[in-house]
């Protein structure tokens, strides 16, 4: 008995580390959108130039919710398919010409914490070196939004509504901070997949309150905006790594547990 529960345990483990169930179908409506507009791009109904249909618009004519449709575009912009300007819309983008291929990560493909984890130490190697960059060249608008996306993951963690969003934005505002383009289009091509807790719930497989893990994780974020606004590249570049490795512990916890069949 005492073995069947364990094995039971972790199995219940090992699905909570892929995919919850309810996300398989918000998933599968970002699919199909993705697929459509990228047949209406590919087949010349929307031109290069042309500007894609609002997003309440989508929402209307596809009876979708805005959290598909914000990752269809997501997925369309990692694509190279469509560029976003903010405040003002969506564009179709000219089909470069074919080149050899390069680094690709689809996001559909990291189904697993070792995939997630990899990703991790991926970012790790370049956002550190974005957030000493970004110190040094940071520009007062970059630091607006920085503190406007800190400020709004924070408002997301006491309103118990996803700050996803707005951790993302504030890791593009260091990488559009840095002045590099190439950091911005990496991180553009990452899209969702630069926060772990989007597809594994970390937190609560290690036994963690969220609100409590979410604070700590906006105080990491503090920490690393201090040393952009005070200019000091050093303490930039700890701030983000110090973030990203406890990140990545704690997922590297999550899979020890899962493949021996250990509870929190």
């Amino acid at each position: 008995m005492r073995r069947e529960t364990q094995m039971n345990t972790q199995s219940d483990m090992l699905r909570d580390v892929s995919y919850a169930p309810q996300k398989r179908r918000p998933r599968g409506l970002a699919h199909e959108l993705v697929a459509d507009l990228t047949e209406r791009i590919e087949s010349g109904m929307l031109s290069p130039g042309e500007k894609l249909p609002t997003e309440s618009d989508i929402v209307k004519e596809r009876g979708v919710s805005r959290t598909v449709v914000r990752e269809a575009i997501s997925r369309l912009q990692a694509a190279g398919l469509i560029e976003t300007r903010h405040g003002i819309g969506s564009f179709v983008l000219a089909r470069a010409p074919a080149q050899k291929a390069g680094l690709r990560i689809d996001p559909d493909t990291l189904m697993t914490v070792r995939d997630v984890i990899a990703i991790l130490e991926l970012r790790i190697s370049v956002e550190t070196e974005a957030a000493s960059l970004a110190s040094i060249r940071r520009a007062d608008v970059h630091l607006e939004a920085m503190r406007a996306a800190l400020d709004a993951f924070q408002a997301a963690v006491n309103d118990n509504t996803s700050c996803v969003d707005a951790d993302i934005r504030f890791h593009m505002a260091i990488a559009e901070a840095t002045g590099n383009t190439y950091f911005s289009q990496f991180m553009k091509h990452l899209g969702e997949t630069i926060i772990p807790r989007a597809r594994v719930n970390t937190a609560k497989l290690v036994g963690d309150n969220l609100a409590d893990y979410l604070y700590r994780v906006n105080r990491e974020h503090e920490d690393i905006y201090n040393a952009i606004r005070r200019q000091d590249p050093d303490s930039a570049r700890a701030a983000m790594r110090t973030h990203l490795s406890n990140s990545r512990e704690r997922l590297v916890k999550v899979r020890e547990m899962a493949e021996s069949g250990q509870e929190p």
